[in-house]
């Protein structure tokens, strides 16, 4: 099957009916999969009963406890994460966007790490001081790949750069401060345990504004996606819009890794293969975006506490395993068709 006959197919609206479908779908078992497994196994009839207030006892308290707010954070960081990929990718023209390998996940790391092993009795402003970080990685990053217009190359070799000295300051943190490094360990990699509900409350706010700023922007995306000097003849102010989005993206990225610390991949993982199931209209590629992205984090995350129990598998370490080999991949095919 050609290109063109691909791309008709993903156009077609009885496919994105289909496609949507597929991914609630799969959303829904992600979630439901996410509450049944564990160190005790937990049937679906008897999370109904909890929810309809007719389980009482040890069960419901590791379901409202324990699993339902992880669950939940699972797939809000995975929908903040794999949103800021996608926008990250439409402002960048470059499909090996993401913001944990150009280093926006790595200075909204580096900020949330100093907070907290430097001022602890700040944590509670990690995600506006994570969001600062990010941000201004964002904006050095594009800095530094302008050179008469943004190069798709330019902007991933500096991120790469960006990237390596944000990890760097936050290795040379954890060397100067390691008597305090301990709850620093599992933010290096990214991960969901001991996630309750004050940890859902702090992200949702950021998430929910985020969400929504990305869905409202994606008709301005796709005349982004045409070009600057197209997009500007067609009456958008490029240089504003990108700003905003980066800004959004950088909002997403940092509220995610403010909780769960730096998880990568997803962002690049989730946006690309939405892309490749319903195509690059991101007014349809957003809504497929989140959905797959809630699909994605519950099943890994759950996958990590229960394949090796009583060991729990960081998510973050799931998805580099899988992410690092599918960056190759699509590094191999642009190569291929440049």
């Amino acid at each position: 099957m050609g290109t063109k006959q691909r791309m008709d197919i993903r156009r077609s609206a009885t496919w994105r009916i289909v496609v949507f479908a597929a991914l609630i779908l799969l959303a829904a078992a992600g979630i439901l999969f996410s509450l049944v497994s564990g160190a005790v196994n937990i049937s679906p009839t008897a999370i109904y009963r909890v929810f309809t207030g007719n389980e009482q006892g040890m069960i419901k308290d590791i379901i409202w406890n324990v699993r339902l707010p992880r669950t939940l954070i699972a797939g809000i960081v995975g929908i903040s994460l794999a949103l800021a990929g996608a926008l990250l990718q439409g402002v960048m023209r470059n499909p090996l966007a993401d913001p944990h390998i150009i280093g926006v996940s790595s200075g909204a790391g580096l900020f949330g790490i100093a907070t907290l092993v430097i001022f602890p009795s700040y944590a509670y402003l990690m995600t506006p001081i994570a969001f600062v970080g990010a941000l201004g990685a964002a904006m050095l990053i594009y800095a530094l790949a302008w050179q008469n217009g943004v190069r798709p190359g330019r902007i991933i070799l500096a991120g790469v750069a960006v990237s390596a000295f944000f990890s760097s300051g936050i290795s040379g943190l954890l060397t100067f401060y390691s008597d305090r490094v301990d709850g620093a360990l599992l933010f290096l990699v990214g991960g969901l345990s001991a996630k309750s509900w004050p940890h859902l409350y702090l992200l949702l706010p950021y998430t929910i504004v985020g969400t929504l700023v990305a869905l409202l922007s994606a008709q301005r995306m796709n005349i982004m996606m045409l070009g600057d000097s197209d997009a500007r003849g067609l009456g958008l102010q490029v240089e504003k819009m990108r700003l905003l989005i980066t800004a959004i993206a950088a909002l997403l990225a940092a509220s995610a890794v403010s909780v769960v610390g730096l998880l990568g991949f997803v962002g690049m993982i989730v946006p690309h293969a939405a892309r490749m199931l319903i195509g690059n209209d991101y007014r349809v590629l957003l809504p497929a975006t989140v959905l797959l992205a809630i699909a994605v984090l519950t099943i890994f995350d759950t996958l990590g506490r229960i394949l090796f129990a009583p060991v729990e598998l960081p998510v973050g370490i799931m998805m580099g395993a899988i992410g690092a080999p599918f960056f190759l991949y699509l590094l191999r095919k642009r190569g291929m068709q440049e």
